[in-house]
């Protein structure tokens, strides 16, 4: 199959399509772009040290408020332990999981905060997890998290 040639004009039509409504009934935006990862040393050892802690296994959720310079309200890094799957591949697909799992679910909570905050996903389990598990974890974790700093419902 022949894919079309791509003039100027067909260039402009591509960028002014509109995505179309999602589930949580407002336009929402499914990126995980590289200002929404947390890589401040200085933050992660807060986080670590006076970060507040939730749990729902096989993922485990370490986020503390603070603020950026850019205006990203929630910055997150993922982590899979050496410790329990030496091999790099292992570790890198748990980390895809709960990178995906997070970007699919994250309008649950970009539309329910104020404020900035920095999350960590820990993987807790001990062996290599399924999608289904990891996203059912992280959607049950962000829900959590809304219910108790802002004490909101969320369907």
């Amino acid at each position: 199959m022949e894919r079309p040639i791509m003039t100027e004009e067909n260039r402009n039509e591509e960028q002014t399509k509109t995505p179309e409504n999602t589930d949580f009934g407002v336009l929402s935006d499914f990126s995980f772009p590289k200002k929404e990862k947390l890589t401040h040393k200085t933050v992660f050892e807060k986080l670590f040290s006076e970060g507040k802690t939730l749990k729902e296994f096989p993922v485990k959720l370490l986020y503390l408020n603070t603020s950026f310079p850019d205006a990203v309200p929630v910055k997150v890094a993922v982590v899979a332990p050496k410790k329990k799957f030496k091999k790099a591949v292992e570790r890198n697909r748990i980390k895809r999981l709960l990178r995906e799992a997070y970007r699919l679910n994250k309008p649950l909570i970009f539309n329910n905060i104020e404020g900035n905050y920095a999350f960590i996903f820990l993987y807790l389990g001990k062996k290599d997890p399924d999608f289904r598990q990891v996203e059912i974890a992280m959607k049950t974790l962000l829900k959590a998290f809304v219910n108790k700093e802002f004490h909101e419902k969320i369907d």
